[in-house]
């Protein structure tokens, strides 16, 4: 089982790519469960239709110790176990505790024993690498770490920021950073005012996303690009990505 965990600066579009990462391989028979570490719980509603699904957080109090998977994982688009940590109403308490307590929860419920997934991906919420953010990157957690970024500098600036703490956590055994994915949304950027950061860190640019107005209309119909348009260029792009991450 691979599990990786991919971050960047909130808006980058994060569960945008997870979810067409999912859904592409899923659809290669890969066995695929996506876990959002975001209080809003949206990283699967391109998986599941438009819906939200129940929060870990949410079902955890409702429930308590009567608590069981079927509660909290749910299957989506192409058979990808979706679910979503959720976090306390904005604040009201801490959202990095409540993705501590929920990913405690799926291995207390023996979530990845269970159900076997071939690879977890984590979409962790924005650029905050403290407390529970980080709590991806830990050992027994994601084994690599990656990035989504635009050539925009305060999507860099997050960029540098990730990077760096997956640098500090390495003396742990916690994850290593696996790479940068370039977002080029609205404009024709290209990849070399990333250069610099491949560079301090060792690493590299491992797959594109160029803007298409195709990814907006599969959004306005709450799916992926992989389900509305396989044969596109961008859904390449994504399934590209997906090959690079799952090797």
């Amino acid at each position: 089982m691979i599990k990786i965990a991919i971050y960047g600066k909130g808006g980058i579009g994060k569960s945008t790519l997870c979810s067409n990462i999912s859904a592409a391989l899923a659809k290669k028979g890969v066995k695929v469960m996506q876990i959002g570490c975001d209080p809003k719980s949206d990283s699967t509603v391109l998986l599941n239709a438009g819906e939200k699904l129940p929060s870990i957080m949410k079902k955890y109090t409702e429930k308590g110790s009567a608590l069981e998977l079927k509660d909290i994982v749910f299957q989506g688009e192409n058979g990808v176990l979706c679910c979503e940590t959720g976090g306390p109403p904005p604040g009201t308490g801490c959202a990095g505790r409540g993705i501590i307590n929920s990913l405690e929860r799926l291995e207390k419920l023996n979530a990845y024993g269970i159900y076997k997934p071939d690879i977890v991906i984590f979409d962790v919420l924005g650029d905050v690498v403290c407390g529970g953010f980080s709590m991806p990157m830990r050992k027994g957690y994601a084994q690599k770490v990656y990035v989504v970024t635009s050539s925009e500098k305060m999507s860099r600036y997050a960029c540098g920021n990730i990077s760096m703490a997956v640098e500090n956590f390495k003396g742990r055994d916690y994850a290593e950073l696996g790479g940068y994915i370039l977002n080029k949304k609205t404009s024709p950027e290209d990849n070399k005012a990333l250069e610099g950061l491949c560079k301090d860190f060792n690493t590299q640019i491992i797959g594109e996303v160029e803007y298409d107005p195709l990814i907006k209309e599969a959004e306005e119909k709450d799916t992926t690009v992989i389900k509305t348009f396989p044969e596109s260029k961008v859904a390449l792009s994504f399934m590209n990505i997906a090959e690079k991450i799952y090797v």
